[in-house]
C-alpha cells in the first residue's frame, strides 16, 4: 500500500494546524496590545484620572490613558467633538444635556455614570432634619444653581414641597408650594454658607461639597442629611462622555469599568471622600 499520501495527508494536517495558532497567537497579542485614549478633566477630577492612568487596573484592562488638564469647562466639551480629546470625565448630567442641547450637530454621548459630590444640610443646632422646629430660618446658596439645588434638598428632606418640575428646572423659593414648619427659608452668598453655622439665628444650612471640603466639613460625619440619587438628585450625577467617532467603541466602555474597580474606588474614597460612588447606567437618568 503507498504510504506516500497518507503522509502527505498528516504534514498538511500538521501545516494547517499550525497556521491556525499561528493566527490565533497574533489576534491574542493584538487584543493585548493596550489601546490609548486621552482623558480630559479638571480640578480633583484629574488628579483622580491620573491615578487611574497610573494603575494596575488600567493595564489589567489594556488601557493606555494620556491625562490632559482643563481650567475651563466649556472647553473640555468643545475638545471632545473635535476629538483632541477622546474621553472626558468632569460634568454633571445637567451640563452634558445642556451642551447637547446648546450644541446639536456637535453632540458627545455618555459612557456611564461616575459619582456625586453631594450637597449637604448642616446645623450646630440640631441632630437631625425632623428635630428642626417650627419658623426657623434655614441658608441656601444665592446663585441660581445653588439656590435651585439647595430647595431640591430641603424637599428630598422632607421640610418642603416644590411645584412639580423637570430634573433640568432651576427652582426659586417662589416655587415652594407646601411649608409645613413655615421655614423662612434665606439666600446668601455660597462661599460664605459655613461661616453661618455659627449663627444662632440660622438652624441649618445647605452647603455644596466643594465649599463644605474647602472649610473642612465632612458631608457624610458632619451633616445632618445629604443628598441621595432620587428625581431631584440625578441631574448631578457625573458621567464619562465620548464623541461620535467612539460612542460604540467597546474600549472606552472600559473606562466605566476601571473607574468602578474596587481597588479603585478604595483610592477614591480614601484621597476623596466627598465623592459618592454612583453607579448607574445612563438610561436611570434620562427616566
Amino acid at each position: 500500500m503507498n504510504k506516500k499520501p497518507k503522509k502527505w495527508l498528516s504534514l498538511g494536517v500538521i501545516i494547517i494546524i499550525m497556521l491556525i495558532l499561528s493566527m490565533l497567537f497574533v489576534k491574542s497579542h493584538s487584543s493585548n496590545k493596550s489601546k490609548t485614549i486621552t482623558v480630559g478633566s479638571q480640578a480633583t477630577d484629574t488628579e483622580v484620572w491620573k491615578h487611574i492612568a497610573n494603575s494596575k487596573v488600567a493595564k489589567k484592562y489594556h488601557v493606555k490613558i494620556i491625562v490632559k488638564d482643563f481650567t475651563d469647562s466649556n472647553s473640555l466639551n468643545t475638545a471632545l467633538s473635535n476629538n483632541d480629546i477622546q474621553a472626558n470625565a468632569f460634568q454633571s448630567y445637567a451640563f452634558f444635556t445642556t451642551y447637547n442641547k446648546n450644541n446639536p450637530k456637535r453632540k458627545i454621548f455618555a459612557l456611564g455614570t461616575t459619582y456625586i459630590q453631594p450637597m449637604g444640610l448642616y446645623s450646630t443646632k440640631y441632630k437631625s432634619v425632623k428635630a428642626i422646629s417650627q419658623n426657623q430660618t434655614i441658608a441656601i446658596g444665592n446663585d441660581a444653581a445653588s439656590q435651585s439645588r439647595g430647595l431640591k434638598l430641603l424637599e428630598s428632606a422632607g421640610l418642603i414641597t416644590l411645584k412639580k418640575h423637570d430634573i433640568n428646572d432651576l427652582l426659586t423659593p417662589n416655587d415652594v408650594i407646601k411649608n409645613g414648619k413655615n421655614l423662612h427659608i434665606k439666600s446668601v452668598i455660597s462661599t460664605t454658607t459655613p461661616s453661618l453655622l455659627h449663627d444662632r439665628g440660622i438652624a441649618a444650612v445647605a452647603i455644596d461639597n466643594n465649599t463644605a471640603q474647602a472649610a473642612k466639613l465632612n458631608v457624610f460625619k458632619n451633616s445632618i442629611y445629604y443628598e441621595k440619587l432620587d428625581q431631584n438628585t440625578r441631574a448631578n450625577v457625573n458621567v464619562i462622555a465620548t464623541n461620535e467617532k467612539h460612542r460604540n467603541d467597546s474600549t472606552y466602555k472600559k473606562l466605566v469599568t476601571i473607574y468602578h474597580d474596587p481597588t479603585i474606588q478604595s483610592w477614591i474614597k480614601k484621597h476623596y471622600p466627598g465623592k459618592m460612588e454612583i453607579k448607574k447606567s445612563i438610561s436611570d437618568l434620562e427616566k
